[in-house]
């Protein structure tokens, strides 16, 4: 599989970055925080498998993460940015008709996109569920918390994963930090714009952004699928890849 790295530049002048392999229908997969579409996507094999289903896939860096730019300027970070970057690297690709997938905070970028009038034929929203969404404060602050014990962090605090993570994804903590600052949450109205057919994918065991098969629900045409593993371990599974095939190849 080959994977061809371009960079293009954002209306506020940051330049930004995406990873590309396949041909055919396009599909734009977003990833998680502190992680990037390399991690998220490549890795596990995921975009190898939409690509020999005969797709196009388009895995963005978001800014502050991987091979993206990642400015100390807090005005780099005004609320929203996120997808409203997607808005623009989509303006920018002269897509029109694709889906569109999200892991985590890949999924409320993905919902803030459509929010603001991205038009995906189908969505998947992975590793997140209705008070990730709703609720965000509450994540919000955990992450902010992590910040503060990145260096004091022990074994059994529960921030220790996400420390230990940020630190294997050696994460640009200025940036990171000013863009969680930055984060908004999602409302009722927002939610209300998700109309097209939509996956929740979410592990079996992971409950860190609340309850995926309640925000199944609260979608008109949403279906909710598990996959085996926690928020960590789940995208890793070969078979959150299987399922995002089966859903966007779907008559």
């Amino acid at each position: 599989m080959t994977i061809t790295t371009h960079h293009w530049t954002a209306s506020d002048g940051v330049t930004l970055a995406w990873r590309e392999t396949g041909a055919g229908r396009p599909v734009i997969l977003v990833h998680g925080l502190f992680s990037d579409a390399q991690l998220n996507w490549v890795k596990f094999g995921h975009a190898e498998k939409l690509a020999a289903a005969g797709f196009r896939v388009i895995m963005p860096d978001l800014r502050a993460h991987g091979e993206s730019d990642k400015p100390h300027d807090p005005a780099a970070y005004p609320p929203g940015i996120l997808g409203r970057d997607l808005l623009e690297l989509v303006a920018h690709l002269g897509l029109s008709d694709f889906d569109l997938g999200g892991f985590s905070l890949g999924s409320r970028t993905s919902v803030h996109a459509v929010a603001k009038g991205l038009s995906p034929r189908r969505l998947i929203l992975a590793g997140m569920g209705l008070e990730g969404l709703l609720g965000w404060e509450k994540r919000h602050e955990f992450f902010l918390e992590a910040f503060e014990k990145f260096e004091s962090a022990s074994r059994g605090d529960r921030h220790w994963f996400a420390v230990q993570f940020m630190k294997s994804q050696k994460v640009d903590r200025v940036a990171t930090k000013l863009l969680l600052e930055s984060n908004s949450t999602v409302t009722e109205a927002m939610l209300g714009k998700i109309i097209m057919p939509t996956l929740v994918l979410c592990g079996d065991d992971d409950r860190d952004n609340g309850s995926a098969p309640a925000l199944a629900e609260a979608l008109p045409d949403a279906r909710y699928e598990e996959v085996p593993g926690t928020h960590t371990t789940s995208v890793t599974q070969r078979a959150l890849g299987e399922a995002m095939v089966r859903f966007l190849t779907l008559p």
